[in-house]
């Protein structure tokens, strides 16, 4: 095997301090594809020391300027879409149109970041007084810590540091240790575009070196995209610390309402979709079907028909549509989930937990394999497998009887709100879901996946703050500044506010 992968700080390739490496692994296989330096705290500390300094530099330049980096990483995302796309299939098990559509994501958002340097900045605000300008303007932060998944290991790494980058900031990132070739890749294109020494720094590693960045006061700003868990102790520790903000996206329990007035083909296929992409491993996959009664036998029949014989199998075969869950662990969890569900008393209707021997594509043997799971049971019942988040091809049919107010009702009865779709022909249940719906990205027949880089990304309750998205990230890494200028020789004051000095000679 090659030499292990060093981490990237200050411009250079550089061994740690410690002397543990670790391995990144093909999920559908088992077979190992790369060997990569575990990075330490004292690591973090190196790059948040080089990314400091760098930090006064990086900011005197103009936006435009800082953009320019960026269009040469955007050529290269475009350049080797297939070529990358398979290499996120190989580390993360997603099909491969998935893998594809992960390195083509990460593309649109440094575009638009790029190409946001040169649209408008701030705004012009009219103030009470003729004479006076006033407006607001944008100044970044400083250091930006980005801790980063593996179930999107090119499109949300770009989705943090593209605009970080371009608004000024300097990045230190801390990508999943589940996919460290990807963010290897990453790191090879900010190196390819000439990025200055230190604006851009990469250390490997496991959560020790993620909690390293947070633990820093010299990290203003920290993005996380991960579980609820690691979110909500992230949040807890900087939420009150005076000048640091952390932006966090994580996980849900979300659902796809189906009413009486759904188109079934609309809405077997959106549930589908909403279920097994990325074998469930979505933060805003749907782990609950709320269907009503009227349509709720024939919807069941057709859905639980396709989980039956839903492909499960090579990712980087195109007639697969899922492939093996990240490793060996997180299919424990999802196994144990299935487990727990079956003990909570409901109703199994698809049970592909194990799945044959002749499903397994020859030489897969050692992957990671769980196909879908469903089952129906009681909305109102006090049951944790319809109340706690998966991760995984694990989905519930909940059926309603009653109005579209007792499907939202259900709906929102869960301490998340990142995601959801309705299904429906009928408007006014569609803008009751909208208006009452508690989260913070919603589909309307549609599935419920499909982020466009443009479009807030992020949720309500406990899924997060609603940044991780384009112009959102932009108030996440960003100080506003109101600004008001006298353009007269005299001082005159808004709201009849008295500029007069008044001396006891007076």
């Amino acid at each position: 095997m090659a030499e292990p992968y060093q981490h990237y700080i200050d411009g250079e390739w550089v061994s740690g301090d410690g002397s543990e490496t670790f391995e990144s692994e093909n999920p559908a296989t088992g077979e190992t594809l790369a060997e990569f330096e575990r990075g330490s705290p004292s690591d973090i500390d190196q790059a948040i020391t080089v990314a400091e300094a760098a930090y006064e530099e990086w900011r005197e330049l103009s936006r435009i300027e800082r953009a320019e980096y960026l269009w040469d990483v955007y050529q290269e995302l475009r350049d080797r879409t297939d070529e990358l796309g398979e290499i996120v299939t190989k580390e993360c098990g997603k099909e491969i149109s998935e893998g594809k559509a992960d390195v083509v994501e990460a593309a649109h958002m440094v575009e638009w970041a790029a190409g946001d340097a040169r649209h408008p900045s701030g705004d012009i605000i009219p103030s009470e007084i003729a004479a006076k300008d006033a407006y607001m303007r944008r100044k970044p932060r400083g250091v930006t810590g980005c801790i980063t998944p593996w179930n999107f290991p090119i499109a949300i790494p770009y989705w943090h540091m593209a605009v970080a980058l371009v608004e000024g900031n300097t990045v230190v990132f801390k990508p999943a240790e589940q996919t460290p070739w990807c963010a290897q890749i990453i790191a090879e294109m900010f190196d390819d575009a000439g990025i200055p020494p230190g604006v851009f720094n990469m250390v490997q590693g496991f959560g020790d070196a993620g909690n390293a960045i947070v633990e820093d006061d010299r990290v203003p700003t920290v993005l996380f995209t991960g579980s609820a868990e690691v979110g909500h102790k992230i949040a807890g520790k900087l939420g009150d610390v005076s000048g640091r903000r952390v932006a966090c996206e994580m996980g849900g329990k979300n659902a796809v309402v189906i009413t009486e007035e759904a188109d079934l083909d609309i809405a077997v296929h959106s549930a589908v979709m909403s279920s097994f992409k990325t074998t469930g491993q979505r933060c805003v996959s749907a782990e609950r079907l709320i269907v009503h009664t009227d349509i709720y036998d024939e919807f069941k029949d057709r859905f639980v028909e396709i989980a039956s014989n839903v492909a499960v199998g090579d990712p980087l075969d195109e007639e697969t549509f899922m492939g093996p869950l990240i490793e060996a662990e997180h299919a424990e969890k999802v196994a144990r989930y299935n487990e727990l569900a079956r003990e909570e008393g409901v109703n199994i209707l698809v049970d592909r937990t194990e799945l044959d021997a002749a499903e397994i594509p020859d030489g897969h043997e050692n992957g990671h394999w769980i196909g879908p799971f469903v089952y129906e049971a009681d909305p109102d019942a006090d049951l944790r497998c319809i109340s706690e988040e998966v991760f995984g091809p694990h989905v519930a049919l909940l059926e309603y009887d009653g109005d579209i107010e007792r499907a939202v009702e259900i709906q929102n009865d869960t301490p998340y709100g990142l995601a959801g779709a309705i299904v429906s022909e009928d408007y006014r249940q569609i803008n009751y879901y909208r208006d009452h719906a508690e989260l913070g990205l919603a589909y309307g027949n549609l599935p419920c996946i499909g982020a466009e880089v443009q479009l807030p990304f992020g949720g309500v309750k406990k899924s997060g703050n609603g940044y991780p998205s384009a112009r959102e990230i932009i108030e996440a890494v960003t100080d506003r500044t109101a600004w008001t200028l006298n353009n007269s020789k005299d001082i005159k004051m808004a709201q009849g506010l008295s500029a007069d000095i008044i001396t006891e000679n007076d």
